[in-house]
């Protein structure tokens, strides 16, 4: 893998991950439209290079919500040993029990379908159907939970809809913010804790594919870019949600599997 190839899906693992448009779906499509598939040195390289990519990631959610996570455990082991009720405590169990039934099955199905499920065409098509359901989602849903409100079942719901994922194209943080924005969770408030949902998933995924890393100065040149960007969007969409909606990212998955498709029908 040159260089400039780790740059380029570094910068759009940074881009893609937390924004609702499916991350594996743009790290599968760019190396098939620029024919870098074609090179087996490249998909070589490549094995285990998109789950570093997401560590990038996961590294730009452990910085930018530090103080948070740090609450969480702390939050979490009093209510354990000490029986003191929080809403860091609370939340952090939350996700811990969310994150469990979500794992097993995304990596039972990733593990059985995950080549099956690669192909530009199929990855168009979640693309589409999920920017529909997030359209339509957001903009019929209520605002009127909060990150601090939000209750086990919704949590849990929210934590399950991950296994979707697995399926490129669909896209983690899509899923996790449709379905939150689906019980009438807040913009702001579904996109963190979507952000939150992902890191345990993210870790284990690196820790059992960390086998297959080819270290190499590409290979670092990667996580960093993805570390770097994802830091940066990580801001600027709790910011935009503030006041914006989920629109133009859903507009954006129609527009890009129809390109998709055009491509298919020319030929690519």
């Amino acid at each position: 893998m040159e260089i400039y190839q780790a740059l380029i899906l570094g910068v759009v693992q940074g881009l893609t991950e937390l924004l609702p448009i499916s991350s594996s779906a743009h790290l599968a499509i760019i190396p098939w439209m620029f024919g870098w598939t074609n090179n087996s040195g490249f998909n070589e390289a490549f094995s285990g290079f998109d789950v570093a990519l997401h560590f990038g990631t996961l590294l730009a959610i452990g910085l930018y919500f530090f103080k948070d996570w740090l609450s969480l455990i702390k939050g979490g082991f009093e209510q354990v040993v000490k029986k003191k009720k929080t809403t860091e405590g609370r939340m952090f169990w939350y996700i811990v029990l969310a994150t469990i039934p979500s794992g097993i099955i995304g990596f039972i199905l990733d593990k059985f379908l995950e080549d099956a499920l690669t192909k530009p065409l199929i990855i168009a098509i979640a693309l589409i159907v999920m920017g529909i359901i997030l359209y339509i989602a957001d903009k019929k849903a209520k605002s009127n939970i909060t990150y601090e409100q939000m209750t086990l079942k919704q949590t849990f719901l929210i934590g399950l809809s991950q296994a979707l994922a697995f399926i490129p194209g669909v896209s983690r943080s899509g899923v996790t913010m449709t379905t939150a924005r689906i019980m009438g969770i807040e913009r702001e408030s579904a996109a963190k804790y979507s952000f939150m949902l992902s890191a345990p998933i993210v870790l284990a995924a690196t820790a059992f594919k960390v086998k297959d890393f080819v270290f190499s100065i590409p290979f670092f040149i990667g996580i960093i870019a993805s570390f770097i960007v994802g830091i940066f969007v990580i801001k600027f969409l709790l910011n935009y949600l503030k006041k914006g909606s989920f629109k133009a990212f859903a507009i954006y998955r129609v527009i890009l599997g129809a390109i998709i498709i055009a491509l298919i029908i020319a030929g690519k």
